[in-house]
């Protein structure tokens, strides 16, 4: 039997989270969730590193700027994928996330083939 690949999505909104797990769990990836960057940084510490993370920007505690940041920072994660789903679009502020290390972008509200078929393609 093939273990699915997990997915750690970092957001504070719940029903982000919800669709997050609805639209992945739905194509066979296993779907982890944490509320903002220093919850993400707390799964990521007692738990094998996922296949890929998705984060969105504007959290409370760590935003995703920092968390990705300082995911990058720490051996295991340096060539993790990580994507940002953000109602955020501005060439700024998609720059500062690839100067932070992220992989790609995509904005809220988000299609769910779209999410599912840039999952594939990063965590492949």
């Amino acid at each position: 039997m093939r273990v699915p690949k997990t997915i750690l999505t970092v957001d504070d909104s719940p029903s982000i989270r919800m669709l997050l797990r609805f639209a992945l769990s739905g194509q066979g990836f296993a779907v982890a969730e944490a509320e903002d960057g220093v919850a993400a940084l707390e799964w990521l510490a007692s738990n094998d590193r996922p296949a890929l993370m998705i984060t969105d920007i504007n959290m409370p505690r760590m935003d995703g700027f920092d968390l990705v940041e300082t995911v990058r920072s720490q051996g295991p994660y340096r060539d993790m994928p990580i994507l940002v789903l953000s109602t955020e679009s501005s060439d700024n502020k998609i720059g500062r996330a690839r100067d932070a290390g992220a992989n790609g972008w995509i904005v809220k509200p988000f299609d769910p083939a779209h999410l599912v078929s840039a999952v594939r393609q990063a965590a492949a």
